[in-house]
């Protein structure tokens, strides 16, 4: 873990903040949005990048899930804000992608939520697995200080 308490360097951050409407019968977030907030700070991810849903089309590719790991660590409640952490773990630039979530909240900088999704990129037009487009591996390359990082911790 970084000195900022995030389990990587150099995160892409996505900033929330939890409303009435996250909220489950017991008063705090519903563990479902928590895949939703990682799904926005993914595309808002992308967005930083200069990409668009656009790019999506012409390229005639997509990213599918195709497992998630999540590890619930805390409870979120109404007027909390999180801040979501969003890093490419692993790709081999052709096909399969890997995705790392770390979402702090922002009062007290207590991880309350981490997750792993393994991506496929795939045809639109198609639904098949398909390779990735320059833009793909562009925006689904490890961060040489993740790689480093990352090869710290074998």
């Amino acid at each position: 873990m970084s000195e900022t308490g995030w389990d990587l360097p150099d995160p892409y951050i996505h900033r929330i903040a939890v409303t009435e409407a996250d909220m489950d019968a017991f008063g705090h977030a519903n563990n479902a949005r928590y895949l939703e907030w990682a799904d926005a700070a993914a595309w808002t991810h992308w967005w930083s990048k200069g990409y668009s849903m656009d790019a999506c089309q012409t390229e005639d590719r997509g990213i599918a899930i195709i497992r998630t790991e999540a590890d619930y660590l805390g409870h979120v409640r109404v007027g909390d804000e999180l801040d979501c952490a969003v890093w490419i773990t692993q790709s081999d630039g052709r096909l399969r992608a890997e995705r790392r979530y770390q979402f702090k909240r922002v009062k007290d900088g207590m991880t309350v939520f981490r997750a792993l999704t393994k991506v496929v990129c795939f045809q639109l037009s198609t639904g098949r697995p398909a390779r990735m487009t320059r833009i793909f591996r562009e925006h689904y390359s490890v961060l040489p200080s993740v790689a480093e990082a990352l090869g710290a911790a074998d």
